[in-house]
């Protein structure tokens, strides 16, 4: 029963309702569906000497992944997407509650600045950074004139640089969906809490958290898979010293024109991706108890 209607009397979607769906599905099969099964049937192959794909399968490209110099790059790739995640919900979320319950006028001013590195070039803001962060550059020079460094920092083509350059890219991917759920929060909850004597403390990890757990879900999602397939970050801040698990697939794909090697290492993100999810949805809500 729905609302005391029985749900077998509710009228089932008709064709005009799957006529209007046919776009989104053509979409999804054109460009979800087929590369991924392109990408799974070429993981199988192999290439010849002038790099061009053979249909002879074979479980060679999976057989790579177990060699030392893969977990490597996965255990490198895992550690500096898991260090990104962590630090954008950090900073992501007082920033995505702050806004959540701010008047609705200066909300949109914040969500605006929240939006406004979408307004130019991913590449443009990833040499900005560069500028930045060089021997002679913007933070250097801050530095320098208020007398806290003598001789310039080395920060450009460091770690540091790829982790501060992943946390700037990925840092609004976090706080838009953590705001969504914070905006969702039902106030007279919060006064709930507090009205039956609970801290600032216990009111946050037993209501406040669990009702916005599906936003930072979400942010999750959105931050940690797509971190370990972020490959203009590390080339541009870290000066390809820091190889991840996509400067590797990058690199088969352009430069060693291994496409069925490249192909098994997306097949891979996109198990990393399924794993994700189902981590994140079988965590579910943390317990209010």
């Amino acid at each position: 029963m729905t609302n005391g209607v029985s749900v077998s009397t509710l009228p089932r979607p008709g064709s005009r309702v799957w006529l209007l769906m046919l776009p989104l599905l053509v979409w999804v099969a054109t460009f979800v569906i087929a590369p991924t099964v392109l990408l799974f049937i070429y993981s199988f192959c192999q290439r010849d000497e002038l790099g061009q794909v053979v249909f002879t399968f074979t479980a060679d490209n999976y057989s790579r992944l177990f060699e030392a110099g893969m977990w490597m790059v996965f255990a490198r790739s895992i550690i500096y997407a898991g260090a990104t995640t962590f630090l954008c919900i950090l900073v992501g979320y007082p920033v995505a509650y702050f806004i959540g319950r701010s008047p609705s006028t200066q909300r949109q001013i914040l969500l605006m600045l929240v939006m406004v590195p979408f307004w130019s070039s991913f590449v443009v803001r990833a040499y900005a950074w560069c500028t930045i962060l060089s021997d002679g550059g913007l933070l250097n020079g801050f530095l320098a004139s208020l007398k806290i460094i003598a001789e310039p920092l080395n920060l450009l083509y460091t770690p540091t640089a790829v982790m501060l350059g992943l946390l700037y890219t990925y840092l609004p991917f976090m706080i838009l969906p953590i705001y969504g759920s914070v905006e969702k929060l039902d106030t007279s909850m919060i006064e709930a809490s507090m009205d039956l004597y609970a801290s600032p403390w216990q009111t946050y990890w037993r209501v406040i958290l669990p009702l916005t757990w599906p936003g930072v879900t979400a942010g999750i999602l959105l931050v940690f898979v797509p971190a370990i397939g972020m490959f203009a970050v590390t080339d541009l801040l870290g000066g390809a010293r820091v190889p991840l698990l996509g400067n590797v697939i990058q690199n088969q794909f352009v430069q060693a024109r291994n496409w069925p090697f490249g192909s098994a290492l997306g097949i891979v993100m996109l198990v990393m991706f399924l794993a994700t999810y189902l981590l994140c949805s079988r965590r579910g809500v943390p317990s209010s108890n």
